[in-house]
């Protein structure tokens, strides 16, 4: 199909949504001899997996003054940083949320740092030297897989783009079939599109301490990846060339 045709609309939401127009006459129809046309449909699906993964990193501290809660935990979270930085993560990947209260005399103290990877081997290892290096005094909980919406917006325009392509090739098919020279389409239109989660993004289970031991973080990657479906459908009018022009 021509490159002007190949429109696509990205509607930036999940609902269904239906008859949007992709291309059309560029001009209102003129009265004349009936246009011999055909009117077919197409429909396509696709999928993507799930490119980005966040990862809560925590650190805390209890302690009978403020500042020796606060060192405590301002060591092991420079550690952490230090880690990410080292792993080539962004800064703007990385933020981090601190909290402090007191109960029976006591300062409890703890950092929160949320990272967001875009590859996933990058995260097992930053868990692996964690884990390795502070044990028991960091709490790494359930890796959440999630889309960008950079990679969503290139699947709704994958499957409208395909949808078209199916129906053009199930009209030039008939086209030879009754022997004709098929033309261009008059009017293409987005009957209906759909997305859908496998599983739903952000369900995964909580770890009940929220703490990981080397490997589970891998097998997190292997198995819970969450998958982003969509579907369209169009319907498509194309022109067949009368056998005039077919010669000239």
């Amino acid at each position: 199909m021509d490159n002007q045709n190949r429109v696509c609309f990205d509607s930036g939401d999940s609902a269904p949504h239906r008859q949007r127009e992709l291309v059309s006459p560029s001009a209102p129809p003129q009265r004349g001899p009936r246009v011999r046309e055909v009117q077919v449909t197409g429909f396509a699906e696709d999928s993507r997996q799930a490119d980005r993964v966040t990862l809560s990193i925590r650190v805390s501290s209890s302690k009978e003054s403020v500042s020796d809660a606060s060192s405590s935990v301002a060591r092991r979270l420079e550690y952490i940083q230090q880690t990410l930085r080292q792993h080539v993560v962004k800064e703007e990947e990385v933020s981090v949320k601190r909290s402090i209260h007191r109960e029976n005399g006591v300062y409890h103290m703890q950092a929160e740092a949320a990272v967001d990877f875009s590859d996933f081997q990058t995260m097992d290892r930053v868990c692996c030297v964690l884990l390795e290096k502070l044990d028991k005094s960091v709490s790494i909980g359930t890796p959440r897989f999630h889309h960008s919406k950079e990679s969503l917006s290139d699947l709704r325009c994958t499957v409208c783009l395909e949808a078209v392509e199916n129906a053009q090739r199930k009209a030039s098919d008939l086209s030879r079939l009754l022997g004709q020279t098929l033309g261009p389409p008059l009017v293409v239109r987005e009957e209906e599109t759909r997305e859908w989660r496998s599983p739903e993004e952000g369900d995964e289970e909580q770890e009940e301490d929220g703490v990981k031991r080397e490997g589970e973080a891998a097998r997190s990657v292997t198995h819970r990846q969450t998958v982003a479906w969509a579907s369209a459908r169009v319907s498509a009018t194309f022109t067949f060339l009368d056998k005039a022009r077919k010669k000239h």
